[in-house]
């Protein structure tokens, strides 16, 4: 059984996920975000295998180089938003100067994709590619388990007003890949309360079934 752990960060109060697998000892974090202290904290004993992002705006990756130092472990993240770690203009953080200064940090090691199944911590996570909030925002499933990052909030959806979203995409991605999961799986997004997959389907004003 895979444990996850939410660990609210930074001035978006953005959910950044510790996933740990049966032993408690190895995990993955998916988006650790800015002032990552008490996730630093919480995996000093750990072995972290991999920080995997959802999408690389500024308050999913702004934690990226504290803990990828503690960590020594790679990064994921999608290839259409491989520089936006090293561009304080792309990831958000030039544009939002009342809230953080510049942030930049190494390229990601490995590239995500559509169709990936990422073998980590004894388990599989399928990479779905879930553009509209961004041109590389991913979700990751694994079991009845989905990271959704800023695609499905609990009645609500992301964005698409930002550089490089686009509401089509959003709604096709949501309708043509997350509502074909069975309704029981549970959503995990990048900010605000968990979810179902069913429950959406019923309750979300902006993405009816």
């Amino acid at each position: 059984m895979l444990k996850i752990e939410t660990f609210t960060l930074g001035p978006l109060q953005t959910n950044a996920y510790l996933i740990t697998e049966e032993t408690g000892k190895r995990g993955i974090i998916i988006d650790p975000g800015m002032n990552p202290q008490r996730l630093l904290t919480r995996i000093k004993d750990l072995t972290i295998e991999a920080i995997v992002l959802t999408h690389a705006h500024f308050d999913h990756m702004g934690g990226v180089d504290a803990v990828r130092k503690a960590a020594g472990c790679p990064v994921y993240l999608h290839d259409l938003e491989a520089d936006w770690l090293t561009d304080a203009r792309k990831n958000g953080s030039e544009r939002w100067s009342d809230v953080t200064p510049p942030l930049v940090t190494d390229p990601a090691e490995y590239a995500l994709a559509q169709g990936q199944k990422l073998e980590l911590i004894s388990h599989t996570f399928l990479v779905m590619h879930t553009p509209g909030h961004s041109p590389g925002s991913v979700s990751l499933l694994c079991g009845e388990h989905l990271i959704s990052g800023d695609v499905l909030f609990r009645k609500s959806v992301g964005r698409t007003d930002l550089p490089g979203g686009r509401e089509r995409d959003l709604y096709d991605s949501i309708r043509g890949k997350l509502y074909k999961l069975d309704p029981n799986v549970r959503v995990y997004p990048g900010h605000g309360e968990r979810t179902t997959i069913g429950y959406e389907m019923e309750n979300n004003p902006y993405v009816p079934a």
